[in-house]
């Protein structure tokens, strides 16, 4: 009988890991929180996928049940509370806990993603209004978040195709804002507090599209600021450690 692997998180490199370990003699076990995260993950024949959120008895009785040799933790690093729950219940059952870290972005008081599905998949882990200045390229990602029509405002350019664009995803017109950037700290601050925003999505578009005005003015109305980019995280083992261990451990072993 193969060995058992649990992972847990849809990040980035979560999903590098499962193709990763496409070739390990292993059953790997994913856990994501959704079925829009589950739909990112690519089909393989040693994988199962499993969206749904699990507290910590239900992640007791997982590993209860399962016996993995190995819990991988590659949840995103603002995701405190899994994480610890995964530790505690891993902690309870005996499991050797592995934790996928990414490496800590440098700049600000704010939460940095590798790209606009792990955006979406951090959106669905938390509650609250949303604020995003990303553009309308990427507002079919955002889709993909539970209640968006009501929880999404969005600002985009004043053009009718990036306009149309976002009322045909179904995006409420009294929640899109067409304007051309970049914007002033206090203009900043005026719409996040419109809205009621309690975080606020960007790019790192640097000082000439107004990214220190978006940082300052997201503080300013006590909005957590998520930026598509760089992260970093200095607990744990980065992506390339935890294949080296898994390596080390798993390949080739029967």
């Amino acid at each position: 009988m193969r060995p058992v692997v649990w992972l847990i998180g849809g990040t980035s490199e979560g999903r590098a890991l499962i193709k990763e370990m496409a070739d390990y003699p292993v059953q790997l076990y994913v856990s994501v929180a959704t079925d829009y995260g589950a739909s990112l993950i690519e089909a393989q024949a040693n994988v199962t996928i499993m969206a749904e959120r699990m507290d910590l008895a239900a992640m007791r009785a997982f590993l209860r049940e399962h016996r993995p040799v190995y819990t991988i933790d590659a949840t995103h690093p603002y995701a405190t509370i899994v994480t610890a729950t995964v530790q505690e219940a891993c902690e309870a059952e005996g499991c050797a806990y592995l934790r996928l870290v990414r490496p800590a972005a440098e700049g600000g008081d704010y939460i940095t993603v590798a790209d606009f599905q792990e955006a979406v998949e951090l959106l669905n882990s938390v509650e609250g209004n949303i604020f995003l200045t990303t553009g309308s390229k990427n507002l079919p990602d955002f889709v993909g978040v539970k209640d968006y029509a009501e929880r999404i405002a969005l600002r985009v350019l004043p053009m009718e195709s990036s306009l149309m664009s976002a009322i045909k995803l179904g995006y409420k017109n009294a929640n899109i804002v067409c304007m051309q950037g970049p914007f002033a700290q206090d203009l900043d601050i005026a719409t996040f507090k419109k809205f009621n925003s309690k975080y606020v999505v960007t790019k790192d578009s640097g000082k000439a599209g107004g990214f220190d005005e978006k940082v300052a003015a997201a503080k300013a109305v006590g909005a957590k600021l998520i930026v598509v980019g760089r992260a970093s995280e200095e607990r744990g083992q980065d992506y390339n450690g935890v294949v080296a261990f898994l390596k080390e451990h798993l390949k080739g072993k029967e």
